[in-house]
């Protein structure tokens, strides 16, 4: 196991931080998050158009999470939530990085690499053509998605997804995403 969850979440919470947060994702929790989010780039005096886009952002990153994270995690030696997730939001000069993680199965690495790695090889062009056939063809996973989150999300940060899968055991990984914006 070479993967320490409290250096890593220790390590993200460095620098201007705008949130930090680990525990259960729930929906009372987004809600929170939300707005305190936009309470504070309100307080920085961060232009609006920009507190839209990261709003945007957020509410995406915080869905995938609530929709797709791991609830059980037979195998991990930690104490963990049953939505256990990770969410950073720190500003960096005048960018923004949000910054999301949560335990994934082994077996679903594969299928999020090649997904990520897709949207990442597209032109915002092709994303935009993406998004809408998504749209258009969309049937609801099991897990209420129909697959736009992550389109949705590199659409409106204008910028590629970053994301690393730090292995915890045979079983889990820990995936992490970041956003610039």
């Amino acid at each position: 196991m070479s993967f320490n969850l409290k250096e890593y979440y220790t390590n993200l919470s460095k620098g201007d931080v705008i949130l930090a947060y680990k525990g259960s994702i729930t929906s009372e929790l987004i809600n929170d998050i939300l707005e305190a989010v936009e309470s504070k780039l309100e307080k920085n005096n961060a232009d609006s158009r920009l507190r839209k886009k990261i709003y945007n952002i957020l509410v995406e990153s915080l869905q995938n999470l609530f929709h797709h994270i791991e609830q059980h995690h037979e195998g991990i030696g930690e104490a963990l939530d049953p939505k256990f997730g990770v969410m950073v939001i720190e500003q960096q000069g005048e960018l923004y990085k949000v910054t999301t993680g949560n335990f994934i199965h082994a077996k679903r690495i594969k299928f999020l690499k090649e997904k990520i790695d897709k949207i990442n090889s597209l032109t915002r062009d092709e994303l935009k053509d993406m998004y809408k056939f998504i749209l258009n063809h969309q049937r609801l996973s099991a897990k209420g998605g129909g697959g736009l989150g992550l389109v949705d999300i590199a659409r409106k940060s204008g910028n590629k997804l970053e994301y690393e899968f730090y292995k915890y055991n045979d079983d889990y990984s820990f995936y992490s995403l970041t956003i610039w914006v």
